[in-house]
């Protein structure tokens, strides 16, 4: 049997087509699945009430006159759903980190996801107001995005990459990175190379805008600046809508 590839028609590998002349990929990633499974889809807090729940029967039971042997196999009806909530929560984050590849462009930011309808969102710099890294325990990290108040993303397109529990707006988040500071200085870079050029070419109207040379793409980059130059280079690129 020939394996298929759903993303076929893909010139390069989350990006529905290549970037146009003057344009260069400075990285792209992946999200890790279980830190998809613990921040997106919630697998620990449902494996916590399933455990209270049988925790709960095991105590009914012996209240009731039953023995710990009785009360234990009476609780152990629950394991099966404990077992069937492990595998669809960890399965649907496998398959959203799999089919998910961020990209980070010279003048944008692409979120490709979806597992039966795959989409892409483009999010250009000049709809970046801000942004913002987070670390987490395990050492992975995410990354929001603050847009600009005339900025209109779906959240439906962008799900499960969105910063939770945030109505009133929609922040496009890339989560679950595997070196999140190496991106935040890529994205905060970026950010500055842009904002110089949109000021350089606001005040020479009539001049060609600059060409920058690009960074190869990376996957999973590793940070080498102390967080003091990352502070930095935020405070450097805030005036364009950077990294904050």
């Amino acid at each position: 049997m020939t394996p298929h590839d759903d993303f076929a028609f893909e010139p390069i590998p989350g990006l529905p087509e290549r970037p146009p002349l003057g344009e260069s990929i400075l990285w792209q990633g992946s999200p890790r699945w279980r830190g998809l499974a613990l921040r997106a889809f919630y697998i620990r807090p449902v494996l916590i009430y399933l455990g209270v729940l049988m925790a709960w029967r095991v105590s009914e039971g012996l209240s009731g006159g039953g023995s710990l042997l009785g009360s234990v196999v009476y609780a152990l009806d629950l394991a099966p759903f404990l077992l069937a909530a492990l595998a669809v929560l960890g399965g649907l984050a496998w398959a959203f980190a799999r089919s998910t590849i961020y990209t980070i462009t010279s003048r944008r930011v692409v979120v490709r996801s979806g597992v039966a309808l795959p989409m892409t969102v483009n999010i250009p710099f000049k709809l970046i107001d801000g942004a913002g890294v987070k670390v987490h325990a395990d050492g992975t990290g995410d990354i929001s995005l603050s847009l600009a108040k005339d900025a209109n993303v779906s959240r439906l397109a962008l799900w499960p990459n969105h910063r939770p529990w945030l109505l009133s707006r929609t922040e496009p988040m890339l989560r679950a990175l595997r070196n999140p500071e190496a991106v935040a200085r890529i994205l905060g870079e970026a950010l500055a190379v842009s904002a110089a050029g949109s000021e350089t070419t606001s005040t020479s109207p009539t001049s060609n805008p600059p060409a920058y040379a690009g960074r190869p793409a990376r996957q999973d980059a590793k940070a080498t600046s102390p967080d003091g130059e990352l502070a930095e280079l935020a405070a450097a690129a805030r005036m364009g809508g950077a990294l904050s």
